[in-house]
């Protein structure tokens, strides 16, 4: 037990240094809209509203949502600094972790913020208000009550410029709003001529891109879509991983469990063709402002919501050759303190016990994703021509990178086959399989496959084939080297009785 101390020191810290200590957690504007969306997601939201006054200084952003909103005793809980403790029990889908993210994400852009909110169902706002000019003057930790008069006013200014933008949303009635009052990043730092042009770029190309790259699990959520309006733009959704592409390759899988919950390793290979691709605007690979080599990484999504994206996170260094690698990473919340997530939601630090399943992972992603880079110059073949466009050799996907192979629909090749007898077509098709083997083992990107998937040798005798070739004065090596390891045949598959011929 600790003794007795009868002298103390009061260590109350001073509100408006710790308020701005706090602010300073890395957050962007994007970042800290995102943060007050978690919120909202958290609460049941499907429609949600950003709207931002940029004609007038202060500048004044509202975001209002139609989630389950809050009883005054929810409201003053929530406005406290933390509203809830990081290491405990969370729901499956509950966005937050440190009850910080309201209170951090608002301070790190305004130094004034208010939050009116009712239960879902009511009629009257609830209204508290941080503001550090208050801190300042009463040197106390103190938050303000709203009172009716205001509460009304900043409902008024709301309505006027949900009025005053396009793409309303009809039926919306908000039951929790968000309001900053001022955003002291544009008007302190900034030229008052700069001011509004890097306002509205922040918040019309930005902040909606990402926003529709972090929540398009939400968007794109088929039984109850989450819609994002943010003033006169629905945000919509980009998947970096949009999986219906039959040229988008996938890896397979690990899953491990870790801590409460469980991880989940998903590499993805974009085809060579996006690197044409990304610089047409709309493609499917990129949003309009960012590259292949920008997208190119780690995405780790906690509880559908992607928390990091672009970048390998510290495990390797970014390279225009891997620029088609994407790795998909899918956590729940409840290992929140084993992964270090900070409070802006924009770091996670990869424990060294997961350092090498990572490591492991990525190396073998990268590979394919080399392969396909520098395999792009292919690109020119047709992955399934027609009878008019048939290429003599062709482009076919697997889950081992792109192949080429002898086309049957080429003219001079499909004349040939028609020309041939059953054993002549057998012979044929041996001979095909070789060259097909041959040009893809120089491309680094054929795997030798075992006997029994062979489909050329099941048509056959083989091992009378063999034997024949021995008849004509070929060795057991020459057979092994240039027959069977050129057909693409993992020599260990051979069946007994090739083996016992080839002794």
């Amino acid at each position: 037990m600790l003794p007795n101390c009868t002298n103390v020191i009061d260590a109350t810290p001073k509100a408006d240094f710790l308020i701005k200590s706090i602010a300073e957690q890395g957050y962007t504007l994007e970042a800290a809209i995102a943060d007050l969306i978690d919120n909202s997601v958290t609460a049941n939201s499907n429609v949600i509203q950003v709207l931002l006054d940029s004609d007038i200084e202060p500048f004044q952003l509202f975001l209002a949502d139609n989630g389950d909103g809050m009883s005054i005793d929810e409201l003053i809980h929530n406005m406290q600094f933390p509203s809830s403790n990081p290491e405990g029990e969370r729901a499956q889908f509950d966005l937050g972790r440190f009850g910080l993210g309201m209170k951090a994400a608002s301070f790190s852009q305004t130094r004034k913020f208010t939050v009116l909110s009712r239960k879902r169902g009511e009629e009257d706002y609830h209204g508290l208000t941080w503001d550090v000019d208050h801190l300042v003057k009463t040197k106390s930790w103190e938050i303000v009550v709203n009172n009716q008069a205001e509460i009304n006013q900043l409902l008024s200014d709301f309505n006027k410029l949900n009025n005053e933008f396009n793409s309303q949303v009809s039926e919306f009635s908000p039951n929790t709003i968000v309001i900053w009052s001022g955003l002291y990043k544009f008007e302190k730092y900034l030229k008052e001529h700069n001011r509004k042009k890097a306002l509205h770029r922040e918040i019309v190309q930005n902040t909606t891109e990402h926003l529709g790259i972090i929540f398009h699990r939400f968007l794109e959520n088929p039984e109850n879509p989450l819609t994002i309006r943010v003033n006169n733009s629905h945000i919509r959704s980009f998947n970096p991983f949009p999986e219906s592409k039959q040229s988008l390759r996938k890896l397979e899988f690990r899953q491990k469990d870790f801590g409460k919950d469980n991880i989940k390793l998903e590499g993805f290979i974009l085809p060579s063709s996006s690197i044409k691709d990304s610089q047409q605007p709309g493609n499917t690979w990129t949003p309009s402002n960012k590259s292949l080599l920008d997208m190119e990484g780690v995405y780790i999504y906690r509880a559908n919501r992607l928390i990091i994206y672009g970048g390998w996170n510290g495990l390797i260094r970014k390279a225009p050759r891997l620029q088609l690698a994407r790795l998909r990473v899918d956590i729940g919340n409840k290992a929140d303190h084993l992964l270090h997530l900070n409070v802006a939601k924009s770091q996670v630090m990869i424990p060294h016990d997961l350092i090498k399943a990572f490591k492991g992972y990525v190396e073998e992603l990268t590979a394919e994703a080399e392969k396909e880079f520098y395999n792009r110059g292919i690109k020119k073949f047709d992955h399934s021509p027609s009878d008019k466009e048939a290429k003599f050799l062709r482009k076919i996907h697997s889950n081992k990178g792109p192949l080429l192979e002898m086309n049957y629909e080429f003219p001079l090749l499909n004349d040939l086959v028609g020309s041939c007898n059953s054993e002549q077509k057998t012979k044929l098709n041996l001979l095909v399989r070789m060259i097909n083997t041959t040009i893809n083992k120089i491309r680094d990107t054929h795997e030798d496959v075992p006997f029994y998937k062979c489909e050329e040798t099941k048509n056959i005798n083989f091992g009378e084939a063999i034997l024949n070739l021995r008849k004509n004065g070929y060795s057991n090596d020459f057979i092994k080297k240039n027959l069977i390891s050129e057909l693409g045949i993992d020599l260990t598959t051979l069946p007994t009785d090739i083996l016992e011929i080839l002794e």
